[in-house]
């Protein structure tokens, strides 16, 4: 397949974009160029060169051309060809250091440094609906900090972790995945569940991968390791590393431990609570929250992915003190067993009544309403429906509503990565977050992602910067500061 030449320069253009440590070398080379034709200038003046032949090839150049344009052609075109030959060295470089890599080399470079000035998010949750977020986010940043609840007791994790006295798996090898930079066989190989074997059916190999790396190593350094295998873009990290289960209170007195027993109830849940209710949360969770510039609540289970976290003794006082943007998510479709017959404002109740409303200043629901007939019957079969948007209640609670259509469009209900991810990064470019102005107008004017997202679902402005005087004065500080 032959590519076009504006193709070819886009490609080559993206060596010039601000952050990527390219353009001050480049520089560097052009000053040796100049220095070196500086000393070729002094052996001609001392008759050390060949005077007579230099100035033949000189009247011959102006016999061509004696207009001053020449120069300028000559100038431009000895750039370029400096420029091409300096990609095609690092192009060649590439091709040794990183066979059967897809990638060109400026793809690389723009995944390990633009990335890593983008903004610092973690987001808290569990399940499928984590992985679906981050999966979205890490093409914008790469300080992301996934913190995953450690409460399931269900499946393959739950075995683990009663045989063995290790903290479930599941979520977390979905986020770490999510996170990857890896081949999809490799990921194909991590999640394959066993068949037909006594002992392992039901086990996926990246539990029993990560269960085996923490019989050697113990837990905490065993996910360290495992994000090295996968060269994660962010960091995964659970809550806490204490054993802890689920206790709720349902609306008819009654109570039940464990996520599984809880859920499988199908009564309406009035309260949930952790035992131990006093465990300790993991010193890097709360560090990167005070660091965050946004903290991201689900999409996920409201009871039993979303709140262990919150549950956690130091999780909320530590959002509250960050000033970090706060959002939740609220989840498309409502869940048999934990919120069944919820609203988007019952969501934020439940969250109020666990003493966590107040830290949330904004709440990301779908607008589209145009699900396939065959996709509703499906849910409905199941007991869930679609999640209300009751807006005169959300309006009373004083939090922002940021509503875009974020139906992926596939089999099931769920939220399309890429348009969550730029709806989110969207908000906090907006918000004076103290991001560095220049990566922010880089993000907005060259990411291809984001613009595709933005498209897709209706939103045609790319301008990070209202006119505003005081965000302009903040570009303008931030960028020269780095000068």
């Amino acid at each position: 397949m032959r590519i076009s030449w504006l193709e070819r320069f886009r490609e080559a253009a993206k060596w010039l974009y601000p952050g990527l440590g390219v353009k001050r070398w480049l520089l560097v080379v052009l000053a040796g160029l100049l220095v070196f034709m500086s000393g070729l200038f002094f052996f001609w003046t001392q008759g050390i060169i060949y005077q007579n032949k230099v100035r033949l090839m000189l009247e011959f150049l102006s016999s061509i051309s004696p207009h001053p344009v020449w120069s300028f052609l000559l100038l431009v075109s000895g750039i370029l060809l400096l420029f091409w030959g300096l990609q095609q060295m690092g192009n060649a470089i590439a091709s040794i250091l990183l066979p059967h890599h897809g990638r060109r080399l400026v793809e690389k470079l723009y995944s390990r440094r633009y990335l890593e000035k983008g903004p610092k998010i973690v987001a808290l949750g569990g399940g499928t609906g984590l992985s679906v977020l981050i999966r979205g986010l890490k093409e914008y940043t790469s300080n992301i900090t996934a913190v995953v609840t450690v409460t399931d007791d269900g499946g393959s994790s739950g075995r683990l972790r009663d045989e063995m006295g290790i903290l479930p798996p599941g979520d977390m090898r979905n986020c770490f995945l999510a996170l990857a930079d890896t081949e999809p066989l490799l990921e194909q190989l991590f999640q394959y569940r066993f068949k037909g074997c006594e002992g392992l059916e039901g086990h996926s190999f990246g539990n029993l991968f990560i269960a085996a790396m923490t019989e050697m190593m113990g837990f905490n350094r065993a996910i360290r390791e495992f994000s090295k295998v996968l060269a994660i873009r962010g960091t995964v990290l659970p809550v806490t590393l204490e054993q802890v289960t689920l206790k709720a209170r349902f609306a008819d007195g009654s109570n039940m431990e464990g996520e599984t027993n809880i859920v499988k109830q199908g009564k309406a849940i009035e309260n949930i609570s952790l035992n131990p209710p006093d465990c300790t949360p993991l010193a890097e969770v709360i560090s990167a929250i005070k660091e965050a510039d946004a903290v991201i609540l689900g999409p996920g289970s409201l009871y039993t992915s979303v709140l262990p976290n919150l549950l956690v003794p130091g999780v909320i006082e530590a959002i509250r003190a960050s000033g970090a943007l706060c959002l939740y998510v609220c989840n498309i479709m409502t869940q048999p067993g934990e919120t069944e017959g919820f609203s988007a404002s019952r969501h934020l109740d439940v969250l109020r009544k666990h003493g966590c409303l107040e830290i949330i200043d904004g709440i990301i629901v779908n607008s589209a309403h145009d699900f396939p007939s065959s996709l509703v019957q499906k849910y409905q079969r199941e007991g869930a429906e679609v999640v209300a948007i009751d807006y005169p209640v959300l309006t009373r609670l004083n939090i922002q509503i940021i509503e875009a259509p974020l139906l992926n469009g596939s089999e099931l209900a769920r939220h399309d990565s890429k348009k969550l991810a730029a709806l989110i990064i969207n908000k906090l470019v907006e918000r004076e977050t103290g991001l560095e102005g220049l990566w922010a107008y880089t993000f907005i004017s060259l990411n291809g992602n984001f613009r595709r997202a933005k498209k897709e679902m209706g939103d045609y402005t790319c301008s990070p910067f209202p006119f505003s005087h005081k965000k302009l004065q903040r570009f303008f500080q931030s960028t020269f500061r780095k000068v």
